[in-house]
């Protein structure tokens, strides 16, 4: 089904915040020297939640372009001229705890091998580091504790079911329900 004046395909399923997220900070990670987003959204899973925890990402910066002139190829002595280096690779700059600089150096070529092969590319070829606190973390809210009666009372109710997954998410689910609200 497409719209006519949009030429768009009119989806009627829902889609996820994560779907639009990458096209939508794109342009302003580039601002930071990141040619995609990935980088700082899955920064956890290319380095390790332990990684992750004492350093963050904060800009890639890659060396300069050196700027070419016409004139240049044309001068006697250009053909001895060592070719110029083509794609250098950048170098991460890192927001480190204070106190973890050593260790952050220490793993550094394991850092910059896996967000090499996050990239698909020798993209990163050194870290820089800055040890300064990392910007706040979004905590995960916790479960809430078991109520043991609710528990009973949905093992009770679930005693007749054979299928042993189908009688665990039954009684999870019972349980929930019959919990009583916290205030």
């Amino acid at each position: 089904m497409t719209d006519a004046a949009t030429g768009r395909s009119k989806s009627r399923r829902s889609r996820l915040i994560g779907e639009f997220l990458d096209k939508t900070l794109d342009p302003l990670a580039a601002r930071q020297g990141f040619s995609e987003s990935s980088l700082l959204l899955r920064w956890e899973a290319i380095v390790g939640a332990r990684v992750a925890a004492i350093c963050e990402p904060v800009k890639l910066q890659w060396p300069p372009r050196a700027k070419r002139r016409p004139a240049d190829e044309n001068q006697a002595g250009a053909k001895n001229r060592p070719a110029e280096k083509k794609d250098e690779p950048a170098t991460l700059a890192l927001r480190v705890e204070p106190g973890f600089g050593l260790d952050i150096q220490h793993m550094s070529a394991a850092i910059i091998e896996r967000v090499n092969t996050h990239l698909g590319w020798r993209c990163v070829a050194k870290i820089t580091m800055k040890q300064e606190p990392l910007s706040p973390r979004r905590v995960r809210p916790t479960k809430p504790p078991v109520d043991l009666a609710a528990r009973r009372q949905a093992e009770a109710v679930t005693e007749g079911v054979a299928d042993e997954r189908l009688r665990a998410a039954l009684v999870t689910l019972g349980e929930r329900a019959l919990a009583k609200p916290a205030r």
